[in-house]
């Protein structure tokens, strides 16, 4: 039985019960945050139900993935790269729209989300350019325009809808040519032109985006007219996203704090409610399945967990979550750090950024950090694609440290 057991957990010990916590907690917290999921569907089960079955699959995904040995995972590169490439076009043209963006793909009754797809798959592109062209002095200067022939298509196709997610998946990609050696006049010059571009998008962003109370006329004054050909086919610019980014810039970068009874419950509701939740935990927390503010927060199951689980666990268990994810990354770095060869070092740093960068992302918006955007806790939101995709991350991660070769002479 044990043997049995045996073979089911392998790979690195520290890394399944960091997995194991975070979907412990996981579905603890989205059971108390699904608060208005169970109302709406006046089945009080269901939500959770749902969301451990979720989990399920994705533990089944990630025993998958570790029995991969890790060479493999080099013959999926170009089909995956096909896939999200196709994808990506395809949900910028047809895709579902959730919180206004075309973010999800609708297929066979299943949605998914071809940026998780795409991210992952660019980190194993990058990883698999870097360790091929290594020489003794660091990554071929050819390696930079390889990797960035790829990032930056896959960047924009991800940006037009989720600016976010692009942009972390470009911190990490830069993190990733760092640590493979990179030549560092190439990385500075990259650096460079990104803050310049980043500039000019914020001018864009805030040239061309459209205020609260000019957005609110313009829809009133389209209500009012009558549409007298039924042939007449809704466009969509692709600026539309310029007046919630706007929005968001400017609420976050306001000096000003309002006074309460100035306060707009209705346009800055997340950030409050959020603000709310952390305050009111008192450090100790008010114990699992307590939370007041799950009621009123939106997104309280993916975006804003992290408020909801201050509000719970308190400081400590926020601080826990916090160092499930730091534990993550060091142990991957040492697993990395023991591989004979680049690629499964690479590939497996590559992930774990991954997802430490869009965990601590998400802490940050949570406690006002940063400005809201919609990137969940990863391992811990609510999600379906994301959630099984991450955990095909961790078995991909198990996989390195269980099938690539290791160098004997250093202890991990």
């Amino acid at each position: 039985m044990e043997k049995k057991i045996g073979n089911i957990f392998k790979g690195d010990k520290v890394i399944w019960m960091v997995f194991f916590f975070l979907c412990m907690i996981s579905i603890v917290e989205v059971f108390s945050a699904s608060s208005n999921l169970t109302y709406k569907s006046q089945n009080f089960i269901k939500p959770i139900l749902f969301h451990s079955g979720t989990i399920f699959i994705g533990f089944v995904v990630a025993v998958i993935t570790l029995n991969i040995p890790c060479r493999y995972f080099k013959l999926m590169t170009p089909i995956l790269l096909l896939v999200s490439a196709i994808t990506l076009l395809w949900v910028l043209i047809g895709g579902e729209s959730i919180n206004g963006a075309n973010r999800v793909i609708s297929l066979l009754g299943l949605t998914f989300q071809p940026s998780e797809i795409a991210k992952g798959t660019l980190v194993l592109a990058t990883a698999q350019i870097l360790s091929a062209m290594q020489r003794d002095n660091g990554a071929d200067r050819k390696a930079f325009n390889y990797i960035m022939f790829l990032t930056i298509p896959t960047a924009l196709l991800i940006g037009v809808e989720n600016l976010s997610t692009a942009a972390l998946l470009c911190v990490v990609i830069f993190l990733m040519m760092l640590i493979g050696r990179v030549p560092t006049r190439q990385l500075l010059g990259l650096a460079g032109l990104v803050a310049g571009l980043i500039l000019f998008v914020l001018i864009l962003i805030m040239a061309l985006g459209e205020d609260e109370t000019t957005k609110e006329k313009k829809i009133v004054a389209k209500t009012e007219l009558v549409d007298k050909s039924s042939k007449t086919k809704k466009t969509k610019s692709i600026f539309h996203r310029f007046s919630t980014w706007k929005g968001r810039i400017k609420k976050f970068t306001e000096d000003k704090r309002p006074s309460p009874s100035e306060y707009d419950l209705d346009n800055d509701a997340q950030v409050a409610h959020a603000n709310i939740a952390i305050v009111s935990s008192n450090i100790i927390g008010k114990g699992p399945g307590q939370s007041v503010e799950r009621d009123f927060l939106s997104q309280a199951f993916s975006d804003f967990i992290y408020a909801i689980i201050i509000e719970e666990l308190g400081i400590t268990g926020a601080a826990f979550v916090a160092l499930l994810y730091i534990i993550l990354l060091f142990r991957t770095a040492k697993i990395a750090n023991r591989c004979e060869n680049n690629f499964p070092a690479f590939f497996a740093m590559g992930l774990a950024l991954l997802l430490v960068i869009q965990a601590v992302f998400n802490m940050m918006v949570a406690v006002g950090l940063a400005p809201v955007t919609g990137q969940p806790l990863p391992l811990v939101s609510k999600g379906g694609t994301s959630t099984i995709i991450n955990c095909a991350y961790i078995g991909a991660i198990l996989s390195i440290s269980r099938s690539a070769k290791m160098n004997k002479n250093m202890e991990i």
